[in-house]
C-alpha cells in the first residue's frame, strides 16, 4: 500500500498577498477561473458541493456553468440527492481544486432554485441521452 504520509510536497508555485486580492473575491476568483481555464486543466469547472444530510455532511463532484454576483449556478434534478438536501437545508459549500496551479477555492453560502425558464432552457441545451438519465 501506498504511504500516504510520506507523498507531502512543498507549494511554490503561487502564493496570494491580501493585497493582490482586491476588495472584490468574485473579480479575483474570475481571475483564477480564467487562468484554470488557460492552463489546459481538466474541467476546471468542476467542483465539489458539501451538503447537510440528517446523517452529517455529504460532498460529491458537480459542474460550474456559471457565476456572476449572484452566485455560483450548477444544475441538477429535482429527484437528486443532493436536491433533496439542499432543499431540507441550503447551507452548502464549493470546493475548486486547480493542483496544477497549486491552488484551490471555497465558497461557502445558501443554495436556491434557478429560474425556471433558466433551468428549462439548459436541460434543452444537453444531449438527449443526458436528459433521458
Amino acid at each position: 500500500m501506498a504511504d500516504a504520509a510520506s507523498m507531502r510536497r512543498e507549494y511554490t508555485r503561487a502564493g496570494l498577498r491580501e493585497e493582490d486580492a482586491g476588495d472584490d473575491p468574485l473579480v479575483l476568483f474570475a481571475r483564477w477561473f480564467d487562468e484554470a481555464a488557460g492552463a489546459a486543466i481538466r474541467e476546471p469547472n468542476a467542483m465539489i458541493l458539501s451538503t447537510l444530510t440528517g446523517a452529517g455532511p455529504a460532498a460529491r463532484t458537480v459542474l460550474l456553468k456559471g457565476f456572476d454576483g449572484g452566485g455560483f449556478v450548477f444544475y441538477t434534478g429535482l429527484a437528486s440527492a443532493k436536491s433533496r438536501e439542499l432543499e431540507a437545508d441550503p447551507r452548502c459549500a464549493l470546493t475548486f481544486l486547480w493542483v496544477e496551479l497549486e491552488r484551490q477555492v471555497r465558497v461557502e453560502g445558501v443554495a436556491s432554485r434557478a429560474p425556471e425558464a433558466e433551468a428549462d432552457a439548459y436541460f434543452a441545451s444537453r444531449p438527449r441521452a443526458s436528459q433521458l438519465g
